[in-house]
């Protein structure tokens, strides 16, 4: 099993797994699946994704495919589509299997095995639209969940830094999630914590470390998992902090 750093998707992104298993784990959702399985991820999240080989023949594959906005909107125009009411589920969504889909599966391999051809630049972007068609024919009530273009509103602080504060990212990223401009982000955090973005995220992250490992949990089993780079840096932070290194504490 193989742990990603934390990753942020800027777009909505369809995956489909091939063979293994994926793993998506946000602040408020843990979703996984296997081989011939869709999953629909919504744009402006952080998460971690885990990738598991399976057995019998212990292999991972994984097809991702962007949705960029610009893209998205042509297919609007293309197809007059109107937005009826705005979306309110949730933020990932398993796409149920159905036939038209699983062929969709199958044409799109020979393009991700052989990314060097050409032609598929432009046989792509068709491919890319063809995905959005059949996820709206599988389940048209996400028509409001991907083609929503309006930017990331100013939310609650508090509650989203102490829902995401694991999460590796720069602090630029920590304010565009949160619909601030990084002064604007600055600003409001020395508001609400009465310290910097960096040094409240140092703070939490070990304050965290000590109660998982009060817990019995393992310092090499959590480090990653709480926005640090390496276990030496994660041991030298903690032991800054608490006079001790993480095992002896």
């Amino acid at each position: 099993m193989r742990k990603e750093k934390a990753c942020f998707f800027e777009h909505n992104t369809l995956v489909l797994q091939v063979s293994g298993q994926f793993t998506l784990e946000t602040a408020n959702q843990t979703i996984s699946m296997q081989s011939g399985e869709m999953l629909l991820i919504g744009k402006n999240q952080l998460g971690h994704i885990t990738k598991t080989p399976l057995p019998p023949k212990g292999l991972y594959e994984t097809i991702v495919i962007t949705l960029q906005e610009d893209l998205l909107r042509k297919v609007v125009l293309e197809e007059q589509i109107v937005i009826q009411q705005k979306y309110t589920g949730p933020h990932n969504i398993h796409i149920p299997g159905n036939d038209f889909l699983q062929g969709y599966f199958q044409s799109i391999v020979p393009y991700v095995r052989n990314p060097q051809k050409e032609m598929l630049n432009t046989l792509g972007i068709l491919k890319v639209k063809e995905a959005v068609k059949l996820v709206l024919h599988a389940m048209p009530e996400l028509s409001g969940f991907l083609f929503d273009f309006s930017e990331p509103y100013k939310i609650d602080l508090e509650k989203f830094m102490h829902s995401n504060f694991h999460f590796n990212v720069p602090v630029e990223r920590f304010a565009q999630l949160t619909g601030r401009s990084l002064a604007g982000f600055k600003r409001d955090f020395q508001k609400t914590f009465g310290t910097s973005p960096r040094q409240w995220l140092m703070e939490r992250r070990l304050t965290e470390a000590r109660h998982l490992i009060e817990k019995k949990k393992k310092p090499s089993n959590i480090y990653l998992d709480l926005g640090f780079e390496s276990l030496s840096h994660f041991s030298h932070s903690f032991k800054k902090k608490f006079g001790k290194t993480p095992s002896a504490w």
